[in-house]
């Protein structure tokens, strides 16, 4: 069953066409890849998604639901999380406080519980504190609780960005170049991350220029180039595809066919 559907989805910037007519449906409980070369529309998909941008045409079905022209917020709330190609963390405060903030979005406090501090709301407050670093545990982080975000190594700052993306209790993320800048031995303990949330019921859509990361990852990949998709199906299907490796893998095919 698809939980996000993309139907005739277009985006144009003056005449230029960054999104045309794309059709794609994430099942649930999927790792979905969307490759493709630099400036082929992967960003604009994610943005058309999410709610950073209208689309000129087309639909974004949530659910059975058109959300397309829905703020980014209520987006959100909905339970649909994204993480950023440039980690979107808060950085001057410690780690444990950026997932806690994220958190806030479900716990019904508002801004007058929180001045007056009842014991209701130190009760909800203890168990946000709680769920957060639960969420830092699950990313293997929680060493790092009282760090603050800009003092983070890269590697450690991704995971950041996930256990925040997760504490909007999110059906389905989106990550923008999870492993962008990683060395192999943090892709490869972040790709497994990875997999421990869709196992957790999560369904995952993103967006990576890592071959050895996608193909071990994904189950299924939709490519796309200058905002059209060219070949969707398994990772291994996907490579073979002659228009694939022409607009993108090009020398990079042996490594897919590996």
């Amino acid at each position: 069953m698809a939980i996000l559907e993309l139907r005739g989805l277009s985006k144009l910037f003056g005449r230029n066409a960054a999104v045309s007519d794309l059709d794609m449906a994430v099942e649930e409980g999927q790792i979905r890849g969307l490759i493709g070369p630099n400036g082929s529309g992967k960003t604009t998909v994610f943005n058309l998604i999410t709610g950073f941008l209208r689309p000129s045409k087309g639909q974004v079905i949530w659910q059975g639901r058109d959300i397309a022209n829905l703020p980014t917020y209520r987006i959100t709330e909905l339970g649909l999380a994204r993480t950023f190609q440039l980690t979107a963390l808060f950085k001057e405060i410690n780690a444990l406080q950026n997932v806690i903030l994220s958190c806030h979005i479900h716990t019904g406090i508002n801004l007058w519980q929180q001045f007056r501090k009842n014991r209701k709301t130190r009760r909800k407050e203890a168990a946000v504190e709680q769920r957060a670093m639960a969420l830092l545990e699950f990313m293997g982080i929680a060493d790092i609780a009282n760090e603050r975000a800009a003092d983070l190594p890269h590697g450690h700052a991704a995971a950041l960005g996930i256990a925040n993306a997760l504490a909007t209790e999110p059906k389905i993320i989106l990550l923008d170049e999870p492993v962008g800048g990683m060395n192999l031995t943090e892709t490869a303990e972040t790709m497994q991350r990875i997999k421990a949330v869709r196992d957790q019921g999560i369904t995952i859509l993103l967006v990576e220029h890592d071959m050895n990361a996608v193909m071990s990852t994904c189950d299924v990949l939709t490519c796309i180039n200058f905002g059209h998709k060219i070949a969707e199906g398994t990772p291994q299907k996907v490579c073979q595809h002659p228009e694939v490796i022409k607009a993108y893998l090009g020398e990079e095919i042996d490594l897919c066919l590996a």
